[in-house]
């Protein structure tokens, strides 16, 4: 009964405790920006670690401030408090994962695609295995013809949580190195495309 309670209420606590420690991070740490290629204004698909979800969406908007956006976001618990986080950024979350709803998150994200959001995508969440490259990332890449931003950061101190994905949590007012690099997947074959995307994924994250 205690369990059930908490989750009636984690969706109303969680989710602006976890917005304030997102902001609190981004504001009093120093911010290096590494970047290659060029940002543009144009619509891209947006991919980042699992693990580095805590700051990777707002060096995102930080480039991006006002497009319209949404994010593939998983159905499970956890899922569901980042998915009302994302929303104080003006991302929309789609809800659904490779083994719940990945059907039905696919058709949204493709519609999104065709109305002109940006779509945000962890290519190895909502499970792992850590820092692997799914197919749904590479498709929707295909799919809208647009380049990919990837977003990583490392900070110079930092946790790590004891998690599939070992989010990585930086110490307060860190120095953070942030690096974004637009690349495009056309004319690559699905497997070309995910050794691709996940050698440049890893060029600049924590091991």
């Amino acid at each position: 009964m205690l369990k059930s309670l908490a989750r009636k209420i984690a969706p109303h606590i969680l989710p602006p405790l976890g917005y304030a420690l997102m902001r609190f991070y981004w504001v009093t740490s120093k911010k290096n920006f590494h970047i290659q290629g060029e940002i543009t204004q144009e619509q891209c698909i947006v991919v980042c670690w699992h693990g580095e979800l805590l700051l990777s969406p707002q060096a995102y908007r930080h480039y991006h401030k006002k497009q319209s956006s949404s994010g593939i976001i998983s159905r499970h618990f956890d899922g569901e408090m980042i998915a009302r986080i994302l929303c104080y950024f003006a991302i929309r979350p789609l809800r659904g994962s490779s083994s719940r709803g990945a059907n039905q998150v696919l058709l949204e994200a493709f519609r999104a695609l065709r109305k002109g959001d940006d779509l945000l995508v962890t290519p190895d969440g909502p499970r792992g295995p850590r820092h692997a490259i799914g197919d749904g990332a590479i498709a929707l890449a295909h799919k809208a013809k647009a380049p990919v931003l990837i977003v990583n950061y490392i900070p110079r101190h930092y946790w790590k949580v004891k998690s599939w994905d070992q989010f990585v949590i930086p110490k307060p007012f860190s120095t953070i190195d942030f690096y974004l690099e637009t690349v495009t997947l056309e004319g690559m074959e699905i497997a070309e495309a995910k050794a691709f995307l996940r050698r440049k994924m890893l060029a600049h994250t924590l091991s």
